[in-house]
């Protein structure tokens, strides 16, 4: 039996899977630094029902979350919160929402990491193409100015309203932090990670003071498009991210 098939209740094992990336995405954004305390929370859509999604525990710290701490929730199960082990209230409002209203976003990252939460605080919080990385995400972001206290009922139906666009894949939350959404939790990692460095990329290019050259909508619309195509990258840097936490972490997968 080998570390990724142990024996695991019947609910448990239907998303197994999941959980195991899921937990390795935990994992390596405490190794990135890109948590905060312990706040923050991912989720994946599961199952059949089309509103089931596996996030994290109420206040535990990603770099000790395991792939059988995951909580099984339904996004239309107005009792959520009265349950004992109930997730935290912005996590279950944010990620419900999100499972209810965008089918398109199987998986939901959100942090408030440094670089893009500085990015969220700006006057104008647009990412331009000054870079590679920057160029990945033209026209493939949108941003929430109308930022109205912790994401609650109405901020995060607004938050899934500009999610509605499944060419979005990332979610510029003003004064507030990042949501990004992928089909796979590979894919929404990878996004996560690129946006945090396309972030740093810029917000240390202003620290410069100079002017920024910043690519024609040309040469960033196909820089977009050719990464976006290039074949099986967020797939193999996670399962790249998975074999180091194996050798040095392999409790992640229980």
């Amino acid at each position: 039996m080998t570390l990724h098939q142990r024996d695991h209740s019947p609910k448990q094992a239907a998303h197994w899977q999941d959980r195991v990336d899921l937990a390795a995405a935990f994992r390596w954004a405490a190794r990135l630094n890109l948590h905060e305390a312990v706040a923050n929370h991912f989720s994946v859509a599961v199952g059949n029902s089309k509103t089931e999604f596996l996030i994290n525990p109420n206040q535990a710290h990603f770099s000790r979350i395991k792939a059988s701490d995951l909580l099984l929730l339904d996004a239309s199960d107005p009792d959520t919160l009265n349950r004992a082990d109930a997730p935290d209230p912005t996590a279950w409002g944010l990620h419900s929402a999100i499972h209810r209203h965008c089918p398109q976003a199987r998986v939901a990252l959100h942090v408030h990491s440094t670089y893009s939460t500085v990015l969220s605080t700006l006057e104008d919080p647009r990412l331009p193409p000054i870079d590679q990385n920057c160029a990945m995400f033209f026209n493939r972001y949108a941003i929430d100015p109308e930022y109205g206290g912790l994401a609650l009922d109405s901020e995060a139906e607004r938050c899934c309203q500009h999610l509605s666009d499944p060419s979005k894949w990332v979610l510029i939350m003003g004064q507030h932090g990042i949501l990004v959404t992928g089909d796979t939790v590979a894919e929404a990692f990878n996004r996560l990670f690129y946006f945090e460095r396309a972030a740093e990329t810029y917000i240390k290019a202003l620290w410069t003071g100079q002017k920024l050259r910043v690519m024609t909508d040309e040469v960033a619309s196909a820089t977009a498009q050719a990464i976006e195509n290039y074949p099986g990258q967020a797939e193999q840097h996670f399962a790249e991210l998975r074999a180091i936490l194996d050798l040095e972490a392999p409790d992640y997968a229980t």
